[in-house]
């Protein structure tokens, strides 16, 4: 591992710009953005992938062995990740570091408690439930309506006790007991405003917009309304800076923020990417879960909002994953079954088809597996390569750099020959569309669903959110990661199919609308055995 000064200056920051958290990891202040405000922006290119399975598809491993291969070919490429979240890490889904020779360090340290931005989100959401309550119980002069409490507590932790609770207090002649909640840190609307912000000053802006409650009358009562802008910047000063670490061969990361792209937009921040985009000649980034989620929100939330365009989109695939898919079972996937794989693909085309539709150039990626045979890498390419699709193996997992240069060359060629014409699925701020628009366009389109349906309780936010001037509102659907449909058990690309919203909420800060579909949860829960005991 080399010295964090050292990494830094393969981007020609200067020392005063690292803050270093101990010798292997360091925060860029963001003062450095004033110094490169006239440098040109890098071409940007996003990682994604098909329907994750528990097969493994590999897109973060991909933009390491991406980011890792393009500097193996002289390019001056940086890598921008999104944090983990400890309720996979000790969950289900492992850490967020990459795998094998394709990996970030110091990696125990990214997955876990880091440079502490997440301790500083978790404790700025906890202290908004606490003032409001201690509002309420101090005479509630704001005449908060504590069933119409709407801000939730956070936890960075998989706890499904959490889901609902009630809370009270030992003083009973003041308290006023009410329901309410806990959602994972990575969920909350405070970690999308985090990533969502363009700087720290429309950070706190965003942040006071938050609507946390209503009244007995139903006015609506704001973060700033608790005057607390002081208190919030203090928790988050030092979490607004970028998080620089390193790839196994020593190339420059970083990582910033990590909302989740079931229930939130899954995408880094927008002020590392920025930075970024400024620091070298190719930025490559991720987005979470398939690119019916993550990539989609992306490009209709991320890049509207920042001014982005990108310039390529990579696509991760896995010969497993595709079997799976095509209804192998998972006990069955290590033996060669070509037929299984080309009836998976159809979940494969319904994603590179969706990417295409946004104008930009696209790169469909096998991340191999030891058990992926040539024959079936061959029926990939060949499915790729007759349906105009630009093909390319990444071993980076298994060899490091080396085994990227193909994806790497691949992607340098499109970057410097082909154009990126991007367009957004629908216009934000445009009261022309309804919330409803957004909804079906993103369900029919994206999804392919049939119909969409919604409970009476969805269709009422609706119009109330409607009513309030929120029209305009982006669209951050929240939907299983499992499948391309809202039902977490159907693979492949059905079409035809109906999506449920059965409630819909209004993140007014982060500027989202959030339609939740199907028994997507806020607040995870652990498996009968997590890997926190296999640890």
């Amino acid at each position: 591992m080399e010295n964090i000064y050292n990494i830094a200056k393969k981007l020609n920051i200067e020392e005063k710009y690292v803050i270093p958290y101990g010798l292997d990891k360091a925060k860029i202040d963001t003062s450095i953005m004033e110094q490169l405000k006239d440098k040109k922006n890098a071409k940007l290119v996003l990682v994604t992938a098909i329907t994750p399975t528990k097969a493994g598809e590999g897109k973060t491993t991909t933009t390491i062995g991406l980011h890792d291969g393009l500097r193996r070919i002289g390019v001056n490429s940086l890598a921008i990740l999104r944090e983990p979240s400890l309720g996979p890490v000790f969950g289900v889904k492992g850490g967020a570091v990459g795998a094998l020779k394709s990996t970030i360090i110091p990696s125990d340290d990214i997955n876990l408690h880091f440079t502490g931005d997440f301790h500083a989100l978790t404790s700025t959401i906890n202290l908004i439930s606490a003032i409001i309550e201690n509002s309420v119980f101090q005479g509630n002069l704001l005449n908060i309506n504590p069933d119409r409490i709407v801000w939730t507590r956070a936890l960075d932790m998989n706890d499904r006790s959490l889901r609902e609770i009630t809370v009270t207090s030992a003083d009973s002649k003041h308290s006023i007991t009410h329901k309410s909640e806990f959602v994972i840190t990575v969920a909350s609307e405070l970690m999308a405003i985090f990533c969502i912000s363009n700087d720290e000053e429309e950070f706190l802006n965003r942040t006071e917009d938050i609507i946390v409650a209503y009244t007995y009358d139903e006015t609506p009562i704001r973060v700033r309304d608790l005057g607390i802008r002081g208190a919030i910047y203090k928790l988050m000063h030092a979490a607004m800076n970028p998080n620089l670490v390193q790839t196994l061969e020593a190339n420059p990361v970083l990582v910033h923020g990590g909302p989740f792209a079931n229930i939130a937009h899954g995408c880094n921040s927008v002020i590392a990417t920025k930075l970024g985009l400024k620091l070298a000649d190719v930025v490559v980034t991720e987005a979470g879960f398939g690119a019916d989620l993550g990539a989609e929100k992306f490009l209709d939330i991320k890049c509207q909002r920042a001014g982005l365009k990108p310039d390529a989109i990579v696509i991760v695939a896995t010969v497993r994953a595709l079997k799976l898919h095509g209804g192998v079972k998972f006990d069955d996937l290590d033996n060669e079954n070509i037929e299984a794989m080309k009836a998976g693909i159809c979940n494969l085309k319904k994603h590179a088809e969706n990417m295409k539709g946004y104008g930009v150039p696209v790169v469909i990626s096998a991340n191999r597996f030891p058990s992926d045979t040539d024959a079936e890498i061959n029926e990939l390419k060949n499915w790729c390569v007759s349906n105009g699709y630009r093909f390319a193996l990444n071993e980076g997992a298994l060899k490091g750099s080396e085994g990227a240069v193909e994806l790497a060359n691949t992607v340098k060629e499109i970057l410097e020959t082909e154009k990126s014409n991007f367009k957004a699925l629908y216009p934000i701020g445009d009261d022309s569309y309804s919330i409803k628009d957004k909804i079906e366009t993103i369900s029919k389109k994206i999804y392919g669903a049939g119909e969409v349906v919604y409970t009476d309780l969805a269709n009422e936010q609706i119009a109330q959110y409607e009513k309030m001037g929120y029209k305009g509102l982006a669209v951050c659907m929240a939907k299983t990661p499992n499948s391309i449909t809202d039902d977490a058990k159907v693979l492949g690309a059905p079409t035809g199919f109906t999506i449920t919203v059965r409630e819909v909420r209004l993140s007014a800060g982060a500027g989202f609308i959030v339609p939740l579909t199907g028994a997507v949860m806020t607040m995870p829960g652990l498996p009968k055995v997590p890997a926190a005991m296999k640890m």
